[in-house]
């Protein structure tokens, strides 16, 4: 069957070696919309790592379309979604470095219709709970898994943030190792149901991480202890996100939506976590 949970849950998968300089940093950055007059992400002298990058740092130097390859998992790229992406960061990255990186499947959940396969990618900075949704996979018995709603307060929001996303921004973006081609050709694109490519999910997770640290952190990142959010749809290139933020506990609750398509959701269920 494509999914055997037996299998799957706990398999380890290859470890990697990953390195990364400035210039991967700067690029993502880059990628993720920062101006030229944002010294701090875009100039090496005083330069501050998102703590989004770690999201890439396994991908750096890959040139291939990603593969599900992974043990009791059979399926096709096309069912694939981003359904989840939880980060907690271990100490802030550093602008140059390098580190061990291991993975595994933590668990498979089943939702009926869909299945999740849940991937944890750890090095000593971070680990990365990552939740891909697989269309039509579901219906093995298994369990669904726990709720990871987060609360929105009754009010209006503490910051409202507009990020502009651009015709070639997943062409950028895939330069740091995303090559699906969902983000780029739109022949595969249509056979994934979408009218054309979309942006990287990863790209939109690490935008709203951005404008919650300018908005609510002064732009420095350094007391990031986490960041959580569910891709709740897609963004077209070329569309604006609208920025919501929430002071809570431990935090900020947030939430991303589509301006131009009458605030469609884009993430929900986010929470950045913050030291102190």
């Amino acid at each position: 069957m494509p999914i055997d949970p037996a299998v799957a849950i706990g398999a380890e998968m290859p470890g990697r070696d990953l390195s990364w300089t400035t210039t991967d940093v700067l690029l993502y950055h880059l990628a993720l919309g920062a101006r030229a007059d944002e010294m701090s992400y875009v100039y090496e002298r005083d330069l501050r790592v998102l703590p989004t990058f770690a999201v890439v740092a396994s991908t750096l130097r890959d040139t291939a379309p990603p593969a599900l390859d992974m043990p009791g998992v059979d399926v096709s790229l096309a069912s694939a979604l981003h359904g989840r992406e939880e980060l907690v960061i271990h100490r802030p990255l550093p602008v140059a470095g390098d580190a061990k990186a291991w993975s595994r499947i933590a668990d498979v959940y089943d939702k009926g219709s869909a299945a999740i396969v849940v991937l944890e990618i750890g090095t000593p900075y971070y680990t990365i709970r990552r939740s891909v949704f697989l269309r039509g996979e579901g219906g093995f018995g298994g369990d669904r898994g726990p709720k990871t709603t987060v609360a929105v307060p009754e009010r209006a929001p503490d910051a409202e943030v507009l990020c502009h996303t651009w015709l070639e921004q997943p062409m950028l973006y895939r330069l740091l190792g995303d090559r699906n081609p969902l983000h780029a050709d739109p022949d595969f694109a249509a056979l994934a149901g979408f009218p054309r490519p979309i942006l990287h999910g990863l790209c939109t997770y690490g935008m709203v991480c951005k404008a919650v640290v300018d908005a609510m952190l002064d732009g420095d990142p350094s007391t990031v202890t986490g960041y959580s959010a569910r891709f709740a749809g897609v963004v077209f290139p070329g569309e604006t996100l609208r920025v919501r933020i929430w002071r809570a506990d431990g935090g900020y609750a947030v939430t991303a939506t589509v301006v131009d398509r009458d605030d469609a959701p884009a993430l929900s269920d986010a929470l950045l976590t913050v030291s102190g």
